[in-house]
């Protein structure tokens, strides 16, 4: 979907299929091309960690909340990771009032999937005292333009804010010091990316914009930690073969490579 000036242009999912049995994109970019990425880190000062990101005009911005709680009574000596995800009216004319929908559940659930999977964050390190205090970190993603691709584009911001995140000093009286910046980053030891592809007719495509995600038969998101596989979600109503998700996953690597350089 492309505008201009106050008219949308919406372009039709048939010519879409179309240029890509014949190898060519909308935007002319090669299948395997992401759109161009911009990362921009600490853009919230009252956050303990946060991130702005780019990939073409779909923008994303992530913040890191922590505060003290109770830890869970299954796992009373670890720390504790909650993720949303808010889908701003103002990102699309198709985002709707009231409380989250399923593709901000889905964002959410597949981005918090693949750092939990990765072991990223080691809970016990945010435990304070066992089975009465420990650190609560709280990531949340905000869609603030919505041009397709958003699970990559929140999955960037969600790591390099979390990268970036300190943990608040206490006061004398045990407080979270929330006026300063902590003087110990949380530990972070890894770097989960999520890559996203889509099927159209016989062809993937990496990094799909709004139109090419509208005219997907099938969608496979990969998570992953350098050489090691996370996480993976399927979308779309169509199936994959063995041989295009293995296709998928090598190129998953290369491109999750690629992006985890940029952080």
């Amino acid at each position: 979907m492309t505008t201009k000036g106050d008219c949308m242009i919406e372009i039709d999912s048939e010519l879409i299929k179309h240029m890509a049995e014949k190898g060519r994109r909308i935007d002319n970019r090669s299948f395997d091309s992401y759109r161009e990425i911009i990362i921009e880190k600490n853009v919230i000062t009252s956050a303990e960690g946060s991130a702005r990101v780019k990939i073409g005009n779909t923008e994303v911005v992530a913040g890191v909340k922590i505060d003290i709680g109770t830890p869970y009574a299954d796992s009373p000596d670890e720390g504790v990771l909650t993720t949303s995800a808010e889908l701003l009216l103002l990102a699309s004319p198709e985002f709707e009032p009231g409380p989250p929908g399923e593709q901000a559940i889905e964002l959410a659930r597949v981005v918090d999937r693949a750092i939990r999977e990765s072991k990223s964050i080691d809970f016990k390190k945010l435990c304070i005292t066992a089975n009465e205090k420990v650190w609560m970190v709280f990531l949340d993603i905000d869609v603030m333009d919505d041009d397709g691709n958003l699970i990559d584009a929140a999955a960037i911001a969600a790591i390099a804010a979390l990268q970036n995140a300190y943990i608040p000093d206490l006061n004398a009286e045990g407080k979270p010091i929330y006026d300063k910046k902590g003087s110990k980053k949380l530990h972070v030891s890894g770097s989960p990316i999520s890559t996203t592809f889509v099927k159209i007719g016989s062809k993937i495509m990496a990094d799909p914009n709004l139109a090419e995600s509208k005219a997907a038969d099938a969608r496979l998101t990969v998570g992953s930690d350098h050489a090691k596989i996370c996480s993976l979600q399927k979308g779309g109503s169509m199936w994959l073969t063995l041989e295009e998700i293995e296709a998928i996953l090598e190129l998953a690597e290369k491109k999750a490579a690629e992006l985890r350089a940029r952080l």
